[in-house]
Order: structure tokens, then C-alpha cells, then sequence
């Protein structure tokens, strides 16, 4: 696919999704939620960790409001529905881990768009601004879901209403996001954590992803289960005879993904 709003590269077993519409600071249109939607998910099957970043000084500015004429009449949940669902699921069904490096501010459904992923690093100058409300909006883009999960309900809410910036630092404090860093180490931090996890045992990533998910809503007895069935799908691994070899002869381990 011939991409026009989105930049791609492969590097080593990591796929690098860049929103390119810096003039716009990356606001999403709906061709640029088309294009990341197919590239995350063509990405996926080859590569074994994505990460999603933004060209210039924004990651994403959210929602174009610009995009299609008039804004008062989008079709917001069809929009919502039939766009942002897809780009969403192809972040958070991938098979593999996704890493946002939010390079700038992210702000409406950008910021939500970071927050969908299973590690979020930013740039120490970057912000969080969950700006629906300055418009007569409420949060999508799944933000009604990540972020009470990610800080509880009390600084969700807060967040939503006042639509104040979240300074990366504060992100970091209140467990929104993973790590941040300044300018001049950033790219150097993600693409090392990008590689650790591209280097790392694949089908145990992925099924920490699934376990953590469902202990959001399991009982005990059923997370206890969902442990132990996980568990004896990577025990039966390459990589785990792998993991334990290089733990007996004391080195590090040499992990295929598979």
C-alpha cells in the first residue's frame, strides 16, 4: 500500500509506524486512520514489536476537525464505529507488544491512541490533554476505558472534565504511561526498550498481554486457571527449553520468538 499521511520501516524485528502530517501536528483524518489501521496490521505479521510514533513535534493532535467540511456534521459514531474501532483493535489485538513514543503533545483522540498501547515512553516535554470537553465532547477513542484503568477513577475523571495537560512526568507518577525522557535520549530509550522486546520470548509477551487483560475482570479461580493454561502454552516453546539452557550454563538467552 502506497501510504501518504504514514511513514514505515522495519529495523531489525521492530516495525515503526510514523503519523506524518506534521504540518497538522499529526491530527488523524480518515485516510491517516485507514493507513495506520493497515499498517499495524501488515506490520504484525512479520515483525515482533510495533511501535507507533509521530513526525515533528506532535505525536497526534486527535481528531481532524477540518477532515471532510463542516465538523457540526460528521457522523460521529459512525466515525467511530467504522474508523477509530479498527485502528484501535489493531493496536490492542496485535499479536505482539506495541510501544507509543509520543514525541509531543497528545491531545483528544491522540492521546487516547498512545494510551492503547502496552507501553507508553514520551518525550519529557510532552503532554496528555483529554480536550473533548473544550469542545462539547465527551472522550472516545477508547479513553473511557484506558484511562481509569491506567490512574482510577478519581484523576480520569478530573482529566476528562477539566481537560488540563498531563505533563509527561505526571503521566509517569500516576502510572498513565511507562517512562519518559529528554529530547536528546528519547529516540535512543524507545528504540532500546523496542529492541529488548524484539529480542525477547514472543509467545510469552503475548500471553502476558492476555493474562494481564483478563485479570481485569476475572475472579480469582478463573484468573488462577487462565495462569495455568497460558503458562503450559509457553512452557511448550522454543524459547523457554531456550530461557532455561542459558539459566544452567549462565548466559544470556538467545530468544527466536517462538
Amino acid at each position: 500500500m502506497d501510504y501518504q499521511t504514514i511513514t514505515t520501516r522495519e529495523e531489525g524485528g521492530i516495525g515503526i509506524v510514523t503519523m506524518a502530517r506534521p504540518d497538522m501536528m499529526n491530527a488523524l483524518n480518515r485516510q491517516m486512520r485507514a493507513e495506520l489501521t493497515h499498517a499495524l496490521k501488515d506490520l504484525a505479521k512479520r515483525a515482533r514489536v510495533l511501535v507507533l510514533t509521530g513526525e515533528g513535534r506532535a505525536f497526534c493532535s486527535g481528531q481532524d476537525l477540518g477532515d471532510g467540511g463542516n465538523a457540526a456534521n460528521i457522523d460521529l459514531e459512525r466515525t467511530l464505529r467504522e474508523e477509530y474501532e479498527p485502528m484501535l483493535r489493531a493496536i490492542y489485538d496485535a499479536p505482539v507488544p506495541v510501544i507509543s513514543a509520543v514525541n509531543g503533545p497528545a491531545a483528544g483522540a491522540g492521546a487516547n491512541l498512545a494510551l492503547a498501547a502496552d507501553v507508553v515512553i514520551a518525550q519529557d516535554d510532552a503532554v496528555f490533554i483529554q480536550a473533548f470537553s473544550r469542545i462539547g465532547l465527551i472522550p472516545d477513542a477508547g479513553g473511557t476505558w484506558f484511562l481509569p484503568r491506567q490512574v482510577g477513577f478519581a484523576r480520569a475523571m478530573g482529566a476528562m472534565l477539566f481537560a488540563e495537560k498531563i505533563t509527561a512526568q505526571q503521566a509517569v507518577d500516576w502510572g498513565m504511561i511507562w517512562e519518559c525522557a529528554p529530547a536528546d535520549t528519547f529516540e535512543t530509550l524507545w528504540m532500546g526498550r523496542a529492541r529488548a522486546l524484539a529480542e525477547g520470548p514472543t509467545v510469552a509477551y503475548r500471553n502476558i498481554r492476555r493474562a494481564l487483560r483478563a485479570s481485569l475482570s476475572n475472579p480469582l479461580n478463573a484468573q488462577l486457571a487462565l495462569e495455568a493454561q497460558l503458562q503450559a502454552e509457553v512452557g511448550k516453546t522454543r524459547d523457554f527449553r531456550e530461557g532455561v539452557l542459558a539459566f544452567l550454563e549462565k548466559r544470556p538467552a538467545s530468544f527466536e520468538g517462538r
